[in-house]
């Protein structure tokens, strides 16, 4: 029995020196690709950081654009349509002739189709 057990040290050790060999082999080439990895992803994010703040940006100066854009439509529609107004009040008969004028030609227009 006492054979059999140091046996099975001497066989625990050499797998002990073994698995030891190995993870210090191992152990650069590990350490490297995980350093590469962690580099890698690290100039990604910053990249994507970038990227994204720059949309934000851009979508920021959309809106307000947008938004300065349907002001002015806003208000010419109110100039426009206050000028339609009191031509039609200054000119009925005018009026009545362009709206008949106007019917007619979507009559024949739908009538082609």
């Amino acid at each position: 029995m006492a054979t059999s057990t140091t046996s099975t040290n001497s066989a625990a050790t050499a797998n002990k020196k073994v698995d030891d060999l190995a993870s210090h082999t191992d152990a650069p080439f590990t350490d490297k690709a995980t350093s590469a990895a962690h580099q890698a992803v690290d100039a990604l994010s910053s990249r994507a950081a970038t990227a994204e703040q720059g949309i934000r940006h851009g979508a920021a100066s959309s809106a307000e654009t947008l938004s300065e854009k349907q002001k002015i439509a806003r208000e010419k529609l109110t100039e426009y349509s206050g000028k339609t107004r009191q031509l039609a009040s200054e000119n009925p008969l005018a009026t009545a002739g362009i709206a008949f004028a106007a019917g007619m030609l979507v009559t024949a227009l739908l009538r082609r189709k």
